[in-house]
């Protein structure tokens, strides 16, 4: 039977990935998942892997839910209050989307701006301040931090296996950055699912997710592979009107909580 078999939690978007055992899911998707983002200092726009693959040697861990610590190598670590009420608000730009949201303050902008090389602030997402998902695809009322367009990302331990073999090489899941690894189902099983239950959660399955250049970049080095793969193999078997798909987005129907091992139950 299909069960969990993966949960992944990004803190600051485009930054290295956290593996966990079990997590509570939100209004946001899995609790502390993608609320910090790094901006542009001068625009506001949102920075990723996609500009600054270094970004992705970046360790940045959910400290419950007051606080965020930043390390990278040689480095100082640096522990950042989740910004209170008095805080300032800035325009920042995540794709189309336009939002006001706290800054972080003026240590976490100097340490990014002199690990990345960049004039660049961190900020924060609550949930009251978060973006409504692209209404083709979801219901009024569900919102997304920081993520590309949707809370929650899923991928068939099967179907990576499957890619992996297409190229010739072992690929790592987190090259990917799932929230949600499935064990069990066929390759591909996720691409027909419409609605599923993880333990006693349900969710929605909005749309399957367009994947771009950072599936490239080694998620340990920030390295980019000279073949393009994995990104020129799925090209070959998974382009549709002009985007390559691999992996699921899903809404999450309420809130709850996921362990590995918890079985997944295709509903529709």
């Amino acid at each position: 039977m299909p069960h969990l078999s993966g949960l992944y939690r990004y803190p600051m978007k485009s930054a290295a990935g956290q593996v966990l055992q079990s997590s509570p899911v939100d209004g946001l998707g899995l609790l502390g998942d993608r609320r910090w983002m790094v901006v542009d200092t001068a625009s506001g726009r949102f920075i990723t892997q996609r500009l600054l693959p270094q970004m992705g040697r970046i360790q940045a861990h959910w400290q419950a839910e007051h606080s965020l610590l930043l390390s990278a190598p040689g480095m100082p670590e640096l522990a950042v209050a989740v910004p209170d009420a008095t805080a300032e608000l800035r325009d920042v730009s995540v794709w189309s989307d336009s939002l006001q949201v706290p800054d972080a303050g003026d240590a976490a902008a100097t340490w990014l701006s002199r690990w990345l090389g960049r004039d660049c602030r961190l900020v924060y997402v609550p949930l009251a301040r978060a973006r409504q998902v692209a209404p083709a695809y979801a219901e009024v009322g569900d919102k997304v931090a920081f993520a590309d367009g949707f809370p929650l990302l899923l991928i068939g331990q099967a179907s990576l296996g499957d890619l992996s073999a297409r190229v010739g090489r072992p690929l790592e899941m987190l090259r990917f950055r799932p929230n949600l690894v499935v064990a069990d189902s066929a390759p591909y099983a996720e691409d027909g699912w419409k609605r599923i239950r993880i333990g006693g959660l349900e969710f929605r399955v909005a749309k399957g997710c367009s994947r771009c250049i950072m599936t490239t970049l080694d998620p340990h080095t920030g390295e980019r592979s000279a073949d393009r793969e994995p990104l020129s193999t799925l090209k070959r078997y998974r382009e549709r009107d002009g985007e390559v798909y691999f992996g699921q987005n899903l809404i999450a129907c309420g809130s709850g909580h996921l362990q590995l091992g918890m079985p997944v139950d295709v509903l529709e």
